[in-house]
């Protein structure tokens, strides 16, 4: 049986690869289990950046509906957990993760790529949250906070799919390239992440994310203490040494 996700690193750069392309990388319990422990993984390494990719045409076709037969109700409720938990990892990773999707998304497939902190997507990249058309309740969480609740009911209520230039307009993608500049525009983005202080990066990015589930003094007490934690860890000093020569 092979692995359902790939793990490579390249110094500080971890890639992780979906690798299920018979089953169009569809999300099953061991790449649910597999996507949580590589980011331990990840964490453990202490790597700056996080790729994740997809072998095939497709990123992710959601979940893996032929393991759900014969399951009952307690099976599919744990395998879904587990699902929970994996978007979760990914979405506590300290260091910057990086979603690369060229093709379709779709339910799992936008959860997975909307925990990320960015998503970079060629234009045939697409995105579709069908949950509830199929009976069930999933993807209800994320959209809504990126993309506003208007257009990600709009997607679950009628199907509709937003194409990776729409996914750019409302948000969901950070930048939008042609296939034969994707690698190019993939490491200028990693580039500076890379040499970047670590601390400084989980700082800001705990800053941004926690900030935006508190009221505004809130937010601004979490980086008030995110400075005190800078000053303590003394890396600005090293970056600051710098200016000005």
């Amino acid at each position: 049986m092979t692995e359902p996700l790939l793990y490579t690193q390249d110094d500080g750069l971890v890639t992780l690869t979906l690798d299920r392309p018979q089953a169009r990388n569809a999300l099953n319990l061991a790449l649910a289990e597999a996507l949580a422990a590589a980011c331990r993984r990840a964490t453990e390494a202490q790597a700056r950046c996080v790729l994740i990719r997809a072998n095939g045409p497709v990123f992710c076709a959601g979940a893996d509906l032929k393991e759900r037969q014969g399951m009952d109700d307690n099976a599919v409720r744990a395998r879904r957990v587990k699902g929970f938990w994996a978007y979760e990892s990914i979405e506590r990773l300290p260091m910057p993760s990086i979603a690369v999707v060229e093709g379709p998304a779709v339910g799992s497939g936008v959860e997975i790529a909307a925990a990320c902190d960015l998503v970079l997507a060629t234009p045939g990249a697409s995105f579709k949250t069908p949950e509830a058309l199929w009976g069930t309740v999933g993807a209800t969480q994320r959209l809504p906070r990126i993309l506003g609740k208007r257009l990600a009911k709009d997607m679950m209520f009628t199907g509709r799919v937003l194409t990776a230039a729409e996914a750019l307009a409302a948000g969901l993608v950070a930048r939008l390239v042609a296939p034969d500049a994707l690698q190019a525009t993939l490491a200028a983005m990693v580039a500076p992440i890379l040499k970047a202080p670590p601390s400084a990066l989980a700082l800001a990015k705990r800053c941004i994310d926690e900030g935006l589930e508190r009221d505004p003094r809130g937010a601004l007490a979490t980086e008030l203490m995110a400075i005190e934690d800078s000053l303590a860890a003394a890396e600005w000093r090293q970056a600051m040494a710098g200016f000005g020569r």
